[in-house]
């Protein structure tokens, strides 16, 4: 039976709901991402197009909204072409895509405890929720990276493999940057559950006091989407179109489901993790007692979604892409050493804290020093580079010496003489 009182926190109030009530959860949550899929499709579609000073899907429902139907409808009725080459795990790699998508929101606040319409009871706006519920959103992201591998890889095609192993390494390396910028949360929260986490950000929300941690994580989360700036999986120009190049119709479609889920995945992450979940922003929540309560927050939860949602359509529309080696060089040395550090200060402060405490003004002066040592450090790298690139490139190089134009030859690819 569903829980019979409101005053029922943490994570004792779920597992009393009845089968009736989880399937109906679980049903509400599907039809909310897919109409997430739907809109996020038409919006990116109608921003860009207002951001290149063109019109966009506008004839197909009112605004152009049915657009993003008709086109799932198309792909669900075109012929479904399989290569010769291709091995049966083609048929299911779609499958073992889209499907940790849709299971990572089952463990996503959408709200508090709220009484039923139709009864007495109450029961809070989320599937489950678990201790560890975060690294089960992390874990249910790992095992999507196992179908882009094996769709690449099952596709007989050279240039799927070669996207599957480029798409994978990626996902795996901004996996780690952003499983990085989670400890930090976790430290303050002292919980892996998302309620409450989201349940100890009523006064104060993570994304002000941990803004480094949000940062990296909102950098990670476009990476772990293959969102531009970091669309490798689809640059078009030299993988041709990526581990899902092969794929046609309705297995094509159920990929292209995928991210954009992925996407609202990571989005509400974000809002739960470090914006306060489904509670309302300021100054709503001070000037308004009941805009926490009831149905609302699941108003301010969505808003705030759709906020990142506009921020991926927003980078797509502005940035270039970059290419592999400046992206992966990123990833591994940019955000992973400087979430190690940042996950040592707050670990320091949280210490001292706890045991009594010290003058703060001494440990940020600190603080502050380390991170001007660390990024100063990284500049003198990236400066000493930038020189030997131009001295390199300055040097004089004759392409005719041989008779026949060449192209210079790096000291990296110079043969080495041995003996």
């Amino acid at each position: 039976m569903a829980t019979s009182t409101g005053d029922v926190g943490g994570l004792a109030q779920f597992g009393h709901d009845s089968w009736g009530l989880m399937l109906l959860k679980a049903v509400l949550i599907f039809v909310i991402l897919m109409l997430l899929t739907l809109f996020s499709i038409w919006a990116e579609r109608r921003v860009v197009a207002r951001m290149q000073q063109r019109i966009g899907p506008n004839v197909n429902g009112p605004f152009g909204l049915l657009q993003s139907l008709a086109d799932g409808m198309k792909l669900i009725l075109k012929e479904d072409l399989i290569p010769k080459t291709a091995d049966k795990v083609f048929l299911i790699a779609p499958a073992i895509v889209v499907t940790p998508a849709f299971a990572a929101w089952t463990v996503i606040p959408f709200g508090p405890t709220v009484k039923l319409p139709w009864s007495d009871n109450h029961t809070a706006l989320q599937l489950t929720d678990m201790p560890v519920a975060v690294v089960f959103v992390l874990a249910m992201a790992s095992v999507g990276i196992y179908g882009i591998v094996l769709g690449g890889w099952s596709s007989g095609s050279t240039y799927s493999l070669l996207g599957g192993l480029r798409s994978s390494a990626q996902m795996i390396s901004y996996e780690v940057s952003m499983g990085l910028s989670f400890v930090a949360v976790f430290l303050y929260a002292g919980s892996m559950s998302t309620s409450q986490i989201v349940a100890a950000q009523d006064k104060l929300w993570y994304g002000l006091i941990l803004a480094p941690s949000f940062v990296i994580y909102v950098i990670s989360m476009v990476g772990e989407t293959n969102r531009a700036p970091f669309d490798l999986p689809e640059a078009e120009g030299e993988l041709v179109g990526g581990f899902h190049t092969e794929y046609s119709a309705a297995k094509f479609m159920l990929f292209f489901l995928a991210e954009y889920v992925n996407m609202g995945t990571v989005a509400a992450m974000a809002t739960t993790l470090f914006l306060g979940g489904w509670h309302a922003p300021l100054p709503i929540n001070l000037i308004w007692d009941g805009a926490n309560s009831g149905y609302w927050p699941v108003l301010w939860f969505f808003r705030k979604v759709l906020c990142f949602l506009f921020l991926f359509i927003w980078l797509r529309g502005t940035l270039p892409r970059l290419r592999y080696d400046q992206f992966m060089h990123f990833g591994w040395m940019r955000l992973m050493p400087l979430s190690l550090l940042w996950i040592l200060a707050v670990a320091t402060i949280r210490t001292i804290n706890l045991n009594g405490g010290i003058d703060r003004q001494w440990l940020y002066a600190a603080i502050a020093l380390g991170v001007v040592a660390i990024g100063v450090l990284m500049f003198v790298g990236e400066k000493k580079q930038s020189e030997a690139a131009a001295r390199e490139e300055a040097a004089e190089f004759d392409a005719f010496a041989g008779g026949y134009p060449v192209p210079p030859m790096t000291a990296a690819a110079a043969p080495r003489r041995t003996g």
